[in-house]
């Protein structure tokens, strides 16, 4: 296959960034520089006739930059705010979300290029991809996550999946410009959340739950001190005292490894107003439910189908940590330290939507936790029902009147 002139100049300037020992992820910049020079260049030897001009000398720059600092072919779709995830199921079949919508792209790669994006993306996060460690979550420098399964465990190719960070909403006032909650339920979310109630978001893939539990984040009050534990680096909100920490991978010895229930363990030791887990997929739910039985106040997201369902999920999640951990233990837990449960979903238009907002009393019957519905999706709109949320004497602490807080929301 014949080479293009932007291929045949990125591999000079990636032959100048070996020599002059430049990090072609940290320094773009120095690259670009590099770029402007080797296109000059090559625009000087056209004027002899010994290479052909290029045709769009600005594209051809930023063809370059992309191959050698940035994600190569891959880059446009990164740098477009439209795109919200790209996945490579092989390489002749690169795929985005717009707007929770999924496009097969024109985009044809090669087994090699593939490789050496996963590589690139791999060298900045510490984190490795091998026949031992088949699997990888990492961060990308843009604050994308990146999830790499190796060609073995994966049919025929390496699949690769880009989740883009797209900052859409920054707060839950934010969410009701989306559509994704109503004004009176965010309202109710905002006063909850400054009250110091216990949040569960649960939710499918792609429903917005890194979202709200980030917009939910920025309503901690700025006096508290907020710990969170995720297994990749995703919650990005604004608070002045805030310690975020990631799990780690085994090294090349099998050691080093940090799982989320150690982060979870840990946190306590740091003097949190607030614990915040990122997701809660295993065990480690039973140190987030022991941490809020201590009184600390906390949210987390989970998936699940239905906000009854991730209550479920709560109580069978922490049996995973071991034969002496009994349901006679859990469920009552769960009940006395989970107080919201807000459940959104992915619609077919691709709007992310509350679909309920259920508060749990605390009180268990038959082994079944009971639940009251607050905000119920009908017909489309997010509508005030008939439940209470527990714990209303918090409310008043932070200057909230809860009685009147919820009857505006169902006149509005």
């Amino acid at each position: 296959m014949a080479v293009s002139p932007a291929e045949a100049l990125a591999e000079e300037v990636r032959a100048e960034v070996r020599t002059r020992g430049v990090d072609p992820q940290r320094e773009p910049v120095a690259v670009r520089l590099l770029a402007e020079e080797a296109t000059r260049r090559h625009e000087r030897r056209s004027l002899t006739g010994a290479v052909a001009p290029l045709a769009d000398e600005e594209g051809a720059l930023g063809e370059i930059v992309a191959r050698v600092s940035g994600l190569g072919v891959l880059q446009p779709l990164i740098d477009d705010p439209e795109v919200e995830e790209i996945w490579v199921n092989d390489p002749s079949r690169v795929f985005v979300a717009r707007r929770g919508r999924h496009e097969l792209t024109p985009l044809v790669l090669t087994r090699d290029d593939v490789r050496e994006l996963v590589e690139r993306m791999l060298k900045t996060s510490g984190r490795r991809l091998d026949l031992s460690q088949p699997f990888v979550d990492a961060m990308l420098p843009g604050g994308h996550r990146l999830h790499v399964v190796l060609d073995g465990i994966s049919r025929d190719f390496t699949a690769v999946n880009i989740r883009k960070f797209v900052a859409r909403a920054h707060r839950l006032s934010d969410l009701v410009e989306l559509g994704t909650v109503t004004t009176a339920g965010a309202a109710f979310l905002d006063a909850s959340v400054r009250a110091g109630l216990s949040v569960v978001v649960s939710g499918g893939t792609q429903a917005g739950k890194t979202t709200m539990l980030n917009c939910l984040s920025a309503s901690i009050p700025g006096h508290e001190r907020v710990v969170s534990c995720e297994e990749v680096f995703e919650l990005q909100f604004d608070h002045p005292d805030w310690v975020a920490m990631q799990t780690r991978q085994a090294g090349l010895e099998g050691t080093g490894e940090v799982r989320l229930r150690a982060l979870v363990k840990e946190s306590l030791r740091m003097r949190p107003s607030r614990l915040v887990v990122g997701e809660v997929r295993a065990e480690e739910c039973l140190d987030l439910l022991l941490a809020l039985n201590a009184g600390l106040p906390g949210m987390a997201s989970l998936h699940a189908n239905s906000a009854r369902e991730a209550l479920m999920k709560m109580c069978t999640l922490p049996l995973l940590a071991g034969e002496n951990i009994g349901s006679r233990f859990v469920v009552p837990t769960v009940a006395a330290c989970v107080d919201l449960l807000v459940h959104l979903a992915l619609g077919p238009d691709g709007v992310r939507r509350v679909e309920e907002v259920v508060a749990v009393p605390g009180r268990v019957e038959s082994d079944v936790i009971e639940v009251e519905p607050i905000f119920t999706r009908v017909d489309g709109e997010l509508l005030r029902v008939g439940g209470q949320p527990p714990h209303s004497e918090r409310y008043a602490r932070v200057g909230v009147d809860l009685g009147l807080l919820l009857s505006s929301a169902v006149r509005s």
